[in-house]
């Protein structure tokens, strides 16, 4: 069987004037560099000044305020990749501002990210509480929903705190979509934004529209998080609409008939949604499918050999890794890091991987 785990790997744009302005950038782009993928090690982050807007209000986009508001003390003690944590050793970033185009009711974040803000030592949340006023439709919609209740209760909970002594602050901007990005010599200085209203449409959902309110956000730096997509694999059917591999609870499909001995998990499975927990207990669901099928004869035929695989690879000329040589490789972090008192520390090159993999 082949199972398909390549999640989503492209980030969506804005579509708004200044998007190309440097400072600039996708979310993917920074939570690459920062957690030491070797195609993003390379890339720079001028974290020089301030203000940072993040657009977007799901998990990914608090990740990514939580890592620029941590203390430099907290975030040595991580597994975050070498090279990001001498930059944000000297990062001047103390305020982040989270634009969410929807009310809190519609977004995407869970929880234990929000309430992960609240325990940063000197970080303040700052929430409007007029922005907490729920319509009728977007009370009905949390009121079956555990996970939107629990972040109404802390939202509000923020609202009523004091400001803090700290100087460094997460700001949530609801109803709020960003219409331009401003700049001075080629280079981000802000965001336009519109703020929003929630209507109703024929198929009950909420869509945001703007009310002509504008206003102007200072940022050194903006990251767009406004959703991922999958991207197509040749040879593999592909759901463009909706940038996933088309699939029946992790069988894949081409045309509304099951692929034999075909799966996929994950966000590439299901859209990017989710944390590592979902993924966890997604992939569980599709491997009782493979199981199931292998017990049934419903696999690829004809089957290969355990060792079919290996040959092909290196009849190819390809380098590749098999658990021994990932286990060689996690060894070698943890080792690195165990000095430092930190998990691991990464290793963010590929050749210098492929080196300790291929220990004897």
């Amino acid at each position: 069987g082949i199972v398909y785990a390549v999640g989503a790997q492209t980030d969506r744009r804005l579509g708004i004037p200044g998007e190309d302005l440097d400072g600039s950038r996708a979310a993917t782009e920074f939570v690459g560099w920062y957690n030491g993928r070797p195609d993003f090690a390379d890339l720079s982050f001028d974290l020089s000044a301030e203000e940072v807007v993040v657009v977007g209000n799901g998990n990914v986009a608090m990740d990514v305020a939580r890592i620029l508001l941590l203390p430099f003390e907290a975030l040595a003690e991580t597994d975050i990749a070498d090279h990001a944590l001498a930059v944000l050793k000297h990062s001047n970033v103390k305020r982040v501002t989270l634009l969410g185009r929807r009310g809190p009711a519609q977004a995407a974040f869970t929880n234990p990210e929000l309430r992960e803000f609240g325990k940063i030592e000197d970080v303040w949340v700052d929430v409007d509480g007029d922005d907490l006023a729920l319509d009728t439709d977007s009370q009905a919609a949390i009121a079956e929903d555990r996970t939107k209740t629990r972040n109404m209760a802390t939202l509000e909970g923020y609202a009523d705190d004091q400001p803090s002594e700290g100087d460094r602050c997460v700001r949530f901007m609801f109803l709020t979509s960003p219409a331009e990005i401003v700049g001075t010599k080629g280079r981000v200085a802000g965001v336009r934004v519109e703020r929003n209203e929630l209507v109703k449409q024929g198929d009950g959902s909420l869509r945001p529209r703007g009310t002509g309110e504008m206003e102007e956000i200072p940022a050194g730096l903006v990251l767009r998080s406004v959703g991922y997509r999958g991207s197509p694999i040749p040879g593999v059917p592909f759901d463009d609409r909706r940038g996933v591999l088309p699939n029946e609870e992790g069988r894949l499909v081409n045309e509304g008939k099951a692929l034999p001995g075909e799966y996929v998990v994950g966000w590439a499975k299901r859209g990017p949604s989710g944390v590592i927990g979902t993924n966890k207990s997604d992939a569980a669901a599709t491997v009782v499918h493979v199981l199931d099928d292998l017990k049934n004869g419903r696999g690829l035929t004809p089957s290969a050999e355990p060792s079919a695989p290996v040959a092909v690879l290196e009849e190819r000329g390809v380098r590749w890794v098999d658990i021994d040589g990932w286990r060689r490789l996690d060894a070698h972090e943890v080792a690195a890091g165990e000095s430092a008192g930190r998990p691991r520390v990464k290793v963010c090159d590929v050749e210098r991987m492929l080196e300790i993999v291929e220990q004897s």
